[in-house]
């Protein structure tokens, strides 16, 4: 059951007496890690969804958005409840750098009726749409190398969900659903719309179901297909189209009336001054579906693709194998280097060659490029393979489908979803050698610390005990194999050394 907390009177008046009321804590989680706040919060409609306030992650100390869905009767939840637990266990798993983060879901039964709430990343600083719009109050126009960036962004986490087998179609692309972080980073929300869709049938739920295609602002995002029995990925290809266009004009004219004709759509692509960026919208909005390219082929288009330099290359490698460096090794790295040292050289013959020092490199930027890389504003999705992604079937099952599967579910628990960064561990044994004392202190990526400790025999090994941690919730599933092999090596160093003690550290990613 959801806890209601008790609310808090405010003495205060105006604007001080609205804020207030606005952070006052509604409700809290079962776990009591997330509590709901009066204020409302709109990204992206969709279908089903009874309300999304702003909430707050006491463990992260971050803020979230808490989604509600309510069933207005019992018998009618307890007929899809099998399906609802299948859907959100599945969802929990979709993990991409561009797509807005689902984090925990839970059921709330009372009396006749019945509520999920589930949780999701809240994105602050805005939708595309917004930042369009203010950019075009300024009387500004977009930058190129902004909008091959964000194109490349979405397109990277288009063909992440488009490569899952089976694919998993958005259905709800437009630019309002597109969120923009103060970094630059984009990240696709609504990444559940059509699975709400073919879940949650109007009738079940509580009030009137509005689709977002209803709203006739953005009709102009969805491809003539859409909605038949016919569509697929390509939907979500025109409605890129529609938001690459969009993003290049700042806005498609609508001609007084609300909606956008498709004469006004190709007005706005015949106006792009660069050919290769008109040749590249129309590919995406061919009204004949199967003319459209994908999203992975879209990556390699003239208009995008680029030999990625050297620097982009080393740092996504560094990135990957940030486990096995020190922390602060950047930065102490450039520390010992002399500025007038010299890291590389060109040589020609007949004249004077070049010489890159390490004067010309800034620590500072080198640190921020590392951090985008790492965010993933810089994807390198021109290397990537078109291999499936391992997602759960019942991620696209289609509502028909779904009401096959039948496999029960068990009531989410906590996992930890944070990853390690950094750990230090140390191990003591006694006299006759017959037991171990481990301790380990994990530094996790929201810089929070962890600190742990238990005894360990010789028959113990190092995959039982990071199979634990992540059991227990003390480390992440996808640092478990790396968190293995550490303490494997750790453990052989340590049992040729008894009795004694050994201690190391490093970086995990």
């Amino acid at each position: 059951m959801t806890m209601s907390v008790q609310e808090r009177n405010s003495g205060s008046g105006g604007k001080e007496e609205e804020s207030e009321d606005e952070s006052e804590i509604l409700e809290e989680s079962p776990c009591g890690r997330w509590q709901k706040r009066k204020e409302q919060v709109s990204q992206g409609n969709v279908p089903g969804i009874e309300s999304a306030s702003l909430a707050m992650d006491t463990e992260e100390g971050v803020e979230v958005v808490w989604n509600e869905v309510l069933f207005s009767e019992r018998k009618v939840f307890n007929a899809l409840e099998d399906k609802i637990k299948v859907m959100f266990e599945n969802l929990m798993q979709v993990e991409h750098p561009n797509i807005v983060k689902f984090h925990k879901y839970w059921l709330d039964m009372r009396d006749n009726q019945a509520r999920v709430i589930f949780i999701t990343e809240y994105m602050s600083s805005g939708s595309l749409k917004q930042f369009l719009k203010k950019t075009k109050k300024n009387h500004k126009t977009m930058n190129v190398k902004a909008w091959k960036r964000w194109c490349t962004q979405i397109l990277s986490a288009l063909s992440y969900l488009h490569s899952c087998d089976p694919p998993i179609i958005h259905g709800n692309l437009t630019c309002d659903t597109i969120f923009i972080q103060h970094n630059g980073l984009i990240k696709i929300g609504s990444v559940w719309h059509r699975l709400f869709v073919n879940v949650f049938p109007e009738a079940s739920v509580h009030g009137k179901v509005r689709h977002h295609r209803d709203e006739q602002r953005n009709l102009h995002f969805f491809s003539p297909e859409y909605g038949s029995a016919e569509d697929d990925y390509a939907i979500d290809i025109f409605s890129f189209g529609i938001c690459a266009l969009e993003m290049a004009v700042l806005e498609i004219q609508a001609n007084g009336d609300a909606i956008v004709s498709k004469e006004a759509i190709t007005s706005a692509g015949q106006s792009l001054e660069d050919p290769l960026m008109r040749e590249f919208t129309e590919s995406c909005v061919r009204h004949e579906a199967k003319m459209r390219p994908t999203a992975h082929d879209l990556l390699f288009h003239r208009v995008l693709f680029e030999v990625h330099s050297l620097k982009l290359l080393a740092a996504h490698c560094f990135i990957n194998n940030q486990y096995l460096l020190p922390e602060n090794c950047v930065e102490e790295k450039t520390k010992s280097f002399d500025p007038n040292g010299v890291m590389a050289e060109i040589e020609h013959n007949g004249r004077p060659g070049v010489q890159l020092k390490y004067s010309h490199v800034s620590p500072l930027e080198l640190d921020k490029f590392l951090e985008d890389v790492k965010n993933g504003i810089y994807p390198l999705m021109n290397f990537a393979s078109a291999r499936p992604h391992p997602i759960p079937r019942a991620l696209s099952l289609s509502q028909e489908h779904m009401e096959t599967v039948k496999t029960p579910t068990p009531e989410p628990q906590e996992m930890e979803t944070r990853r390690v960064v950094q750990m230090h561990c140390n191990m003591e044994s006694n006299e006759e050698g017959t037991r171990t004392h481990l301790s380990l202190f994990l530094k996790m990526d929201d810089k929070l610390h962890r600190q742990l400790s238990c005894d360990i025999l010789p028959t113990d090994s190092s995959k039982d005990l990071a199979s634990e941690l992540v059991h227990y919730a003390f480390i992440s599933e996808e640092d478990c194999e790396k968190m293995a092999m550490y303490l494997e090596d750790e453990l052989c160093k340590h049992r040729g050394v008894v009795p004694g003690s050994s201690g190391a550290m490093v970086m995990l990613q």
